[in-house]
């Protein structure tokens, strides 16, 4: 896994904007990043005529510019280098991939504002389609990093997780837990006994686990965490016992264990993004 060198923001000019710069400062920090970029695309298709002659005699990306400058640095406490970046471009998901990838970007941020403003259709299209990895940071998230779940599979897409999960621990003293979701399928219970079926599984999913975790280097340290779906969806579950157990941060692979295609995401990974969360969801790609 390359180093996270360089990270990019984007903002709106929404109220989230200020939790996303401080929570940039605060991940760049542990991750020791070189750079940061905040990028604010300006959307003309959405000022009516009216406001078109309202606004003819001034200079809006001047002022866009000033605007965002001033609030990154009242929240941006980090050392580290940043710069805003303006566009003025009618496809903002466009202008955002076109920086990613000019910029050599590893991790793009964007804000989770769960559904309460906007519905998240401009990430879940970045998260598609651009290569580097993809933090999902919610309104009111905590600046804390001392516990993180990894969901896994079993999948060889899973394990690329452990590796920046390894990367995250040589730079901040974080817990480490492997999560797994499993539950017998519901077709199969009318004819089972769960009292003597539950203990089998539950051997079945420890020999998984140990298998799996044997091939990820340095395995050691990352405990292990199962949870019984039963007929909860896994997405549901994870959300759930994640605020339970005080994760700071949850960590999953774009695909899962049946890949399709570039472009599409793992339905795991698609349903947690879907879902209002309270606590940054850390998507990895290869």
């Amino acid at each position: 896994m390359e180093p996270i060198k360089k990270i990019l923001v984007g903002l709106d000019l929404s109220d989230i904007d200020q939790q996303l710069i401080e929570y940039s400062s605060f991940f760049a920090d542990i991750v020791s990043v070189d750079k940061i970029y905040f990028v604010h695309n300006i959307k003309r298709y959405e000022i009516s005529d009216m406001l078109e002659k309202e606004l003819e005699d001034i200079d809006l990306e001047e002022l866009i510019t000033e605007e965002i400058n001033e609030k990154v640095k009242n929240n941006f406490t980090s050392e580290i280098e940043w710069e805003v970046l303006i566009s003025d471009d009618p496809y903002t998901e466009s202008i955002i991939s076109y920086i990613v990838n000019k910029y050599n970007i590893d991790l793009l941020i964007m804000g989770n504002k769960n559904n309460d403003e906007g519905s998240g259709v401009l990430a879940f299209k970045l998260l598609r389609t651009t290569k580097c990895q993809f933090l999902w940071v919610p309104q009111d998230a905590n600046m804390e990093m001392k516990k993180v779940w990894v969901g896994t599979d079993f999948s060889n897409s899973s394990k690329k997780c452990f590796v920046f999960a390894d990367f995250l621990k040589t730079k901040h003293d974080i817990e480490i837990e492997a999560v797994h979701v499993y539950s017998l399928p519901v077709h199969f219970s009318p004819y089972l006994n769960n009292s003597k079926i539950n203990p089998k599984l539950d051997e079945y999913i420890d020999k998984r686990f140990d298998n799996f975790l044997r091939k990820v280097d340095n395995s050691n340290d990352i405990k292990q965490h199962k949870i019984l779906g039963r007929e909860a969806n896994v997405a549901s579950r994870l959300k759930k016992e994640a605020y339970k157990n005080d994760v700071n941060l949850l960590m999953v692979s774009d695909k899962g264990s049946n890949p399709i295609s570039n472009l599409t995401l793992g339905s795991i990974t698609e349903d947690l993004f879907n879902r209002e969360l309270k606590i940054p969801l850390l998507i990895i790609k290869d």
